[in-house]
């Protein structure tokens, strides 16, 4: 196996996409993908663009978004190193439901469909941990809206920061319109809660990104139980 699919193997059985294949269900897989290179501010694919495959980051970072009527961008997630997107086009071939662009410099391996699919047929338990993959991402929906209706917008704030660090460390690099994007609030609402904050000495802020100084408070902000 080449070093390029030992890098493939690696990142995919790190991801819950596909944590708990066998290891040579995921050599076969990771024989099949390609390599692929992107510039900061470069556009991967739009949204309605055909759907060909699934991404997995290497390293750097991915804005997921669209755009409506009036021309205004909304976030949908930021995603980096390790994390899997495309699932959606992978399974059904239709068109792509947002923009993918990279925000920096970004290293990804491409799974194209076709080869994925004739994979699947001749590997049914991949079909299996697919069916775990969505039922996970529907819950994962139905938990958002749930923040979204129930929950005051400081904790939903400092939840979803909690799960951009959870990728990237304390230094979230996210801007406050995409925070606002993130957590369904306005971009003064969340201006509001992070000058607090920074006033407190949980957080310290620069241009289109946070770092958590003290994440144990930041945590109880976003009421969850320190583990």
């Amino acid at each position: 196996m080449s070093d390029a699919s030992h890098r493939a193997v690696s990142i995919l059985s790190a991801n819950p996409f596909f944590a708990g294949f066998e290891g040579d269900a995921l050599e076969k897989i990771a024989a099949v993908c390609r390599q692929r290179h992107l510039a900061a501010r470069e556009v991967l694919f739009l949204k309605g663009a055909p759907g060909d495959g699934l991404y997995a980051i290497r390293r750097g970072l991915i804005r997921i978004g669209t755009v409506d009527d009036l021309g205004q961008q909304m976030t949908i997630n930021l995603l980096g190193g390790g994390d899997v997107f495309g699932e959606i086009t992978l399974l059904d071939g239709q068109s792509r439901t947002a923009d993918a662009v990279a925000m920096e410099d970004t290293a990804m391996f491409f799974l194209p469909r076709q080869d994925f699919m004739s994979l699947l047929n001749r590997e049914p338990p991949i079909a299996l941990q697919l069916i775990g993959l969505l039922c996970a991402r529907l819950r994962d929906v139905i938990g958002r809206l749930e923040e979204t209706t129930f929950l005051p917008s400081a904790i939903r704030l400092a939840r979803r920061i909690l799960v951009l660090a959870a990728d990237y460390g304390t230094d979230v690099r996210a801007s406050q319109e995409e925070l606002a994007s993130l957590t369904g609030v306005t971009r003064e609402t969340v201006n509001r809660h992070l000058q607090s904050w920074k006033r407190t000495g949980v957080i310290s802020l620069g241009r289109g990104r946070l770092l958590i100084q003290d994440i144990e408070d930041l945590r109880r902000l976003a009421k969850i139980d320190a583990a």
